[in-house]
């Protein structure tokens, strides 16, 4: 190591040292949650520089800007020199530096416009008339929907036809006409000097690969490529990685495949595995000394992570004294589980942890409903880091609109909004349909716009069987409008529609507990009201909200993470996959490692109206729970007083053991 201004040995644990002070050549740095990545990787740059290394010959590549912003900043107070040469910054902040310098080579003008998510959407839009399709019918999928669509087959780059024969097989049927589409999109991108997110990274490759002496160019400058967050690149940006490093061979990554949770948005697994073959005779370096975590919950996280047969086996270790180990709390149900959740949030905050230090952490919005309606019981101020409340989402307003429709025939705002869903309605047609409806216990049937005819028939005759007596359940009835159209509608309308789906199962499992679809309408009523960040303290001393993914590179005092039942965490439809199953305890282990002096492991043991002729059923905590060694978690009884038990629960005063899995 030569001599040097910065003391790198006192600055840098050992592990740290080692990857920061890496000689050439291919290195792959195995960061695990807490352990100091971005202090390794800012120390290796400027390791590089003060070595002799000129910042211009270094690419620094992150996932964000505020990233790469961060890192240089540190570097510039580490050293004297002039860094402003170094090229750092997001992957798609790269690509459109180098469309910038050659935009004529790929057909575009030096001044080319970059479209947000929005204006790609508009446009692709305005591409429907020129391949047949009404912009205003609704029987074709969204532009959203097919933007995101051709985002994900241009990232994965994988075949729009191959797409729609397995994840999309729902718009298969419109193969055709989506192929047609995605030509003419491309044109009018080219037509309007216009380049959009993907293209700032499929473009600079594509152009790269087919211009060697370019290719050479830019190989040549980077003598060094640094990559953060590795595990979340996709196959384009692996490729491009690659590629500009073939020259060199000089690539450090940094990531953490036991982080790697981001599959559905395209983010490619294999990249971070494939790395020592793509690389043979890299060095691989294992950062596993963690600055956030105290140890107890280390164990639960390294004990978990270690049932993944595809991974670079860590153990990460510790900086901080012992603490208490991770609660597992099994409650009756999921009112019991708000409950007791609202409990200890206030039993933590009188014994001096803010609000803010403190985060529930779910798979899915769905999953925090009955815990949402408890912390307004309980004026417990909180946000949620979706910025929407689980009632307020679009598809339960919409589901919500059809039973007020169905219930009371006065209601012109929930008719309307649901008229709307019809293909060929807008606003005059909504309105001209309300006046003759309004008020009638049976609607006249050949009334609606010629391309509603279908709809209208259909949502008629559903209308009818609602209100027919006796009626449905409330979860019935939910399950009718679901089946009787939303659905179809969903899956044409958002490329989310699987998780959409799953959020109005989750509303109708939330039904159960109410006797009439009145008092259900009344409850979202009353949560519909409330603003997203509910009792917000002044100080923004407010308790967070946030599904598992959302809360990645955060951290907390205690964090608590709940709905820890198989088919909730791990979701249901993803258990028979093996390589899903393993991203479902990657994303676990996400979660387990928030937290840094307390976590809560929590699942309802029983689903109301779930088993047989809808008996109560009981359910399996998470496989994730049940493949723990014992003593790791420390269990604890919930005794639910008679006086708050749900009405009808079978097991009043009774106490649950949650280590009997029986």
């Amino acid at each position: 190591m030569a001599t040097t201004g910065i003391d790198y040995p006192k600055e840098l644990n050992p592990d740290q040292l080692a990857a920061a002070t890496a000689p050439p050549g291919p290195a792959l740095v195995l960061a695990g949650a807490g352990s100091g990545k971005t202090r390794t990787l800012t120390y290796r740059v400027a390791f590089l520089v003060e070595n002799g290394l000129p910042p211009e010959n270094i690419l620094l590549l992150t996932f964000t800007n505020k990233a790469a912003r961060e890192m240089l900043e540190r570097v510039r107070n580490l050293l004297p020199h002039d860094i402003s040469r170094l090229w750092g910054g997001t992957f798609h902040s790269v690509g459109n530096r180098i469309l910038r310098r050659h935009a004529p080579a790929v057909g575009l003008e030096p001044g080319f416009t970059i479209l947000d998510r929005d204006d790609a959407r508009d446009l692709l839009a305005a591409c429907f008339p020129a391949i047949g399709v009404d912009p205003k019918e609704k029987r074709f999928p969204k532009a959203g929907a097919i933007l995101e669509l051709l985002s994900f087959s241009a990232n994965t780059t994988r075949p729009l036809d191959e797409l729609l024969a397995t994840g999309y097989a729902h718009l298969e049927e419109f193969a055709d006409a989506l192929s047609r589409l995605a030509d003419e999109y491309r044109k009018r991108k080219l037509a309007s000097n216009a380049a959009d997110y993907d293209d700032l990274l499929t473009l600079p490759l594509d152009l790269l690969r087919r211009d060697p002496r370019l290719a050479r160019h830019y190989q040549d400058r980077w003598a060094c490529v640094l990559v953060d967050e590795y595990q979340d690149t996709n196959r384009v940006q692996a490729d491009f990685i690659d590629l500009v490093a073939s020259a060199h061979r000089n690539v450090t990554v940094v990531g953490d495949d036991a982080q790697s949770i981001y599959s559905w948005r395209g983010a490619n697994f294999e990249n971070i595995l494939s790395f020592p073959d793509r690389y043979p005779g890299s060095r691989v370096y294992r950062i596993e000394l963690n600055y956030r975590s105290v140890p107890q919950i280390l164990s639960l996280a390294n004990a978990s992570i270690a049932n993944n047969s595809r991974q670079f086996p860590k153990a990460l270790r510790s900086t901080l004294a012992a603490g208490v180990r991770p609660h597992l709390v099994a409650t009756p149900d999921a009112d019991g589980q708000a409950r007791f959740i609202a409990r200890e949030i206030l039993s933590l905050h009188s014994d001096g942890t803010p609000l803010r230090e403190i985060a529930v952490l779910y798979r899915a919005h769905a999953h925090a409903i009955e815990l949402q309606m408890e912390l307004v019981r309980c004026h417990i101020p909180f946000v949620i880091t979706s910025g929407i409340q689980f009632f307020e989402q679009a598809h339960v307003k919409d589901v919500a609109a059809y039973l007020k429709t169905a219930f009371n025939p006065f209601d012109e705002i929930a008719f309307k909004r649901v008229a709307r869903l019809m293909p060929g309605v807008g606003d005059r047609s909504a309105e001209k349909l309300w006046q003759r409806v309004r008020g009638q216990s049976e609607w006249p049937e050949d009334i609606a716009p010629a391309k509603a005819v279908k709809d209208w028939r259909q949502l008629r005759q559903l209308i009818a069987q609602l209100r027919a007596q006796p009626g449905p359940s409330v979860p019935d009835a939910i399950s009718w409008i679901l089946d009787a159209c939303y659905r179809d509608m969903l899956n044409l309308k958002y490329d989310n529609h699987q998780q959409r789906i799953d959020d109005i199962q989750q509303l109708q499992e939330f039904s159960r507990r109410f006797d009439s679809v009145p008092d259900l309408l009344a409850q979202l009523s009353l949560m519909t009201g409330l603003d997203a960040s509910y009792g917000g303290a002044d100080d923004g001393d407010v308790l967070r909200l946030s599904t598992v993914h959302q809360a990645k590179g955060l951290e907390w005092e205690a964090a608590f993470v709940i709905m820890l039942c198989d088919g909730a965490f791990p979701l249901g439809r993803l258990i028979d996959d093996e390589a899903q199953l393993e991203e479902e305890r990657r994303l676990f282990y996400v979660a387990v490692t928030r937290a840094k002096k307390r976590l809560y492991l929590t699942f309802p043991q029983m689903r109301f109206g779930r088993g047989a002729a809808g008996g109560d059923l009981f359910q399996r905590p998470s496989r994730f729970l049940t493949e723990l060694p014992p003593g790791l978690a420390e269990p604890v009884q919930i005794r639910i007083p008679r006086e708050t038990a749900h009405r009808g629960h079978r097991h009043r005063d009774a106490e649950f053991d949650p280590w009997d899995w029986s």
